[in-house]
């Protein structure tokens, strides 16, 4: 399976971007355990003029320092101190875009999704929502900053693309504090996700 070179995360068109994700592979191998995932949910992160985003008007820290590398590399950061959340810097170097997966559909190592997840049956809901989507792929923050070369995590293109009607787009959740922002069209979903959203 061979990745997405870096080239194609250095768009300027986040969004446009997150959409195009809809479909391709999220892979990981850790301590020699392969789980591939389609991704079937995304988020767009539109900074420094995004309210919601980590690098709102440029903001600088610690935590959001990958997000000003080129795109390309993995930004996992830890939410309400429990969830892994895994986002792919896009862009050039400064422009600090980001894409949250929210979720994917198992494809491959099923059975060691369900048991990072504490679960025992399959269910739609397995690899949905970001921190069940990193926690199902063991993505945690070992992982922030990592290339998405790497042998151990990087997405593929095996293919499969859907139609414009078939991926939806709904506004973005959890950021009620990003004012006009949070209405934003920029979560993604592709036609396998158990999510309804009205047209």
């Amino acid at each position: 399976m061979i990745p997405l070179p870096l080239s194609y995360y250095e768009t300027r068109d986040v969004v446009g971007l997150a959409r195009d994700l809809i479909g391709k592979l999220l892979v990981t191998q850790f301590e020699g355990k392969l789980t591939i995932g389609r991704i079937i949910e995304t988020e767009a992160y539109q900074a420094p003029e995004d309210q919601a985003s980590h690098a709102f008007q440029n903001k600088r820290t610690v935590r959001n320092a990958p997000m000003y590398e080129s795109g390309g590399i993995a930004y996992v950061y830890l939410c309400y101190g429990i969830h892994h959340l895994f986002n792919i810097v896009t862009g050039p170097e400064g422009i600090p875009h980001a894409i949250l997966i929210r979720g994917i559909l198992p494809v491959e190592g099923e059975n060691e999704m369900l048991l990072r997840r504490g679960k025992s049956n399959p269910s739609k809901s397995l690899g949905i929502g970001p921190g069940s989507m990193s926690q199902a792929m063991g993505i945690t923050t070992l992982q922030n900053k990592v290339p998405l070369l790497d042998t151990n995590l990087f997405l593929s293109d095996d293919g499969k693309h859907y139609s414009e009607s078939e991926i939806r787009s709904a506004p973005r959740v959890g950021i009620p504090y990003a004012g006009d922002w949070m209405h934003k069209p920029w979560r993604f979903l592709g036609p396998e996700h158990p999510e309804k959203i009205k047209k």
